[in-house]
């Protein structure tokens, strides 16, 4: 999630002017669901970095300091505020409480999984940390999953555009993180709401079967 009229020039120029700290907060603030690109400054400050304009393993800790700190706060918000939230968002779009709490049951089942693998998904990676609160996931159990998560994302982003940002332009290199975040959003949608939509229509063809 990002303001699109930010080019990825300016996001890069923000990066080799603010250096560690425009990688650390602008990840941080994105997870706590402010419309910033993180991900795309992170991949700037790894770009800059293999450039030579920034130190490689100081873009990779302010990375996963930022991404880290951001989940932690967003699992607490959820926990102590995101129920009554999600209640009122589902009222908004017609989802019955009903069909919320089997999804809250689904994800407390695999809330750990989500938090790790959701560091590489669109807009996963912003409500994976409150959706763990909102299931009451065990903060210390959670914090493993964030840190593990946010340390294999932070290295991966910032290792790929140090790397690739040799060969291939950042704006190129941005757009196919993005690509790849949007295409792995889908299949997660589908992985969840395909089973829910067959055990539904199942329920129904029953039903009808009955009267």
């Amino acid at each position: 999630m990002s303001l699109e009229f930010i080019s990825v020039e300016n996001i890069e120029e923000i990066a080799g002017k603010y250096g560690y700290w425009a990688v650390f907060l602008g990840i941080l603030l994105e997870n706590l669901g402010i419309p910033l690109p993180g991900e795309t400054i992170t991949i700037a400050g790894g770009f800059l970095a293999g450039s030579g304009k920034l130190n490689y393993w100081l873009v990779l800790g302010s990375a996963i300091a930022g991404a880290f700190l951001g989940g932690n706060c967003g699992y607490f918000i959820g926990k102590y505020g995101g129920w009554p939230l999600l209640l009122g968002l589902g009222r908004i779009f017609r989802i019955s409480e009903e069909k919320l709490l089997e999804i809250k049951h689904q994800f407390g089942e695999n809330a750990g999984k989500t938090v790790f693998i959701g560091r590489f998904i669109a807009l996963l990676r912003i409500f994976a940390s409150p959706l763990a609160g909102i299931v009451q996931m065990p903060f210390l159990k959670f914090t493993a999953y964030n840190l593990a998560g946010a340390a294999l994302w932070g290295a991966v982003m910032v290792s790929l555009a140090f790397f690739a940002g040799h060969i291939v332009p950042l704006e190129k290199l941005v757009a196919w993180v993005a690509q790849f975040a949007i295409v792995a959003l889908l299949l997660l949608m589908a992985w969840i709401f395909v089973p829910l939509w067959y055990e539904s229509r199942q329920a129904s063809k029953q039903l009808n079967q009955q009267d």
